[in-house]
This record gives C-alpha cells, sequence and structure tokens, in this order.
C-alpha cells in the first residue's frame, strides 16, 4: 500500500488544498519499507490531484479538505482520512495499527456529531446578534 500524509513543521498539514508537502509511505506486509518527502504543490486543483494520482497514493491522510477535493480523490479510488491532526510520526504509527481514524488524532472543533462544517450550531463566528436567518422570511416579534 501506498500512503501519503500532508505535512508541515513535523505535523499534519492543517488544509490539504493548500499543502505543500507530503510524506509517502510503502507499506508491505505491515511494514514501512520507504518514506520520503514529495512535493504536492500544484497551481490548480487539477493538477494538485494529477500529482497525488501520479505518486499512486491510495490512502491519503490530511487535516481540513475541501468537498471538491475529497469527491474527486475518492471517485479516483483513493481512500481520504480527512481532518487528521497531530504529530506525523504518531499518526503513522496509529496507521500501522490500523487505528485510523480515531477521535484521538481528529481536528480541535471538528467534527463533533456535525457533518463537517455544515449544518452546525451558533452564528459562524458572528456571534447570536449577528445570525443569518433560517430562510423562512422574517422572524415575528412578540
Amino acid at each position: 500500500m501506498r500512503a501519503a500524509l500532508t505535512v508541515w513543521d513535523g505535523r499534519i498539514s492543517p488544509v490539504f488544498d493548500v499543502s505543500r508537502e507530503a510524506e509517502v509511505l510503502t507499506i508491505e506486509n505491515g511494514v514501512v519499507v520507504a518514506r520520503r518527502r514529495e512535493n504536492i504543490e500544484a497551481p490548480t486543483a487539477a493538477l494538485k490531484v494529477d500529482r497525488v494520482m501520479a505518486l499512486r497514493i491510495e490512502t491519503l491522510i490530511c487535516g481540513a479538505i475541501t468537498d471538491p477535493f475529497q469527491q474527486e480523490l475518492t471517485a479516483r479510488g483513493v481512500r481520504v482520512l480527512g481532518f487528521v491532526a497531530g504529530e506525523v510520526d504518531a499518526v503513522v504509527q496509529a496507521l500501522m495499527a490500523n487505528k485510523l481514524p480515531t477521535t484521538v488524532f481528529t481536528m480541535p472543533g471538528c467534527c463533533g456529531g456535525q457533518n463537517r462544517f455544515r449544518g452546525g450550531r451558533g452564528g459562524g463566528g458572528r456571534g447570536d446578534g449577528g445570525r443569518r436567518g433560517n430562510g423562512r422570511g422574517p422572524k415575528e416579534r412578540p
């Protein structure tokens, strides 16, 4: 199996879409037999996906990832484990122990019963008074 972990400063890169490097692992019989850094920076989304495919990645472990990237990679047969955070070596150990995905390495504030960033509670940083409506017209006031 070939896996890639997006990396930045010894940790999983927080956002796949703008990540520049990936740690590429070749795993045979449960053992990492090769490990190297690869540049995955690309000027367009399509070229970034093409770069991942050229590296023959079967499993991608990354931080936040937008739906278009996740859908395209999944459609091309890549298993995407997104919204992962932590030290690269610890995440590699969890991967090798077949313990991913796990809440231990879930990004802070992410995926707490929500569908990623959609449909969550709260005002999206606007505060309670600045929340947008629900699309059902003005609120009646008593």
